[in-house]
């Protein structure tokens, strides 16, 4: 089917659970774990135009681990300094990106 990649953490569930839908679906899917080769800043910039301030995830461990000054930073520089904080996963197939694997994402990808 399509070649695509998924940028998340190996840990994280959801990014478990759609490597493993978008497998079995037969699609090739090139796994990224943001803390093993963390996204470029080109790559962050496009997903924050994308994605705007929703690809940052206000609600983790890694966001409430944050100081004040932190977290008053701009959403490139809190990316940069801690990749995990971003929303996963990030998924880009065909020149689209999605965020998250919710029933839009699922219903784009998996038919």
């Amino acid at each position: 089917m399509t070649a695509l990649t998924l940028v998340g953490l190996k840990t994280c569930d959801t990014c478990r659970k759609a490597r493993k839908a978008l497998t079995e679906a037969g699609h090739d899917v090139t796994f990224q774990d943001v803390r093993e080769t963390p996204p470029t800043v080109d790559d962050l910039a496009g997903w924050l135009e994308a994605f705007g301030s929703d690809l940052v995830n206000r609600k983790s461990t890694t966001w409430r681990g944050l100081s004040e000054a932190e977290r008053a930073c701009p959403p490139l520089a809190q990316l940069q300094a801690h990749p995990a904080l971003m929303k996963r996963p990030v998924l880009a197939a065909d020149g689209a990106l999605y965020l998250g694997w919710g029933p839009e994402t699922q219903a784009a990808l998996l038919g």
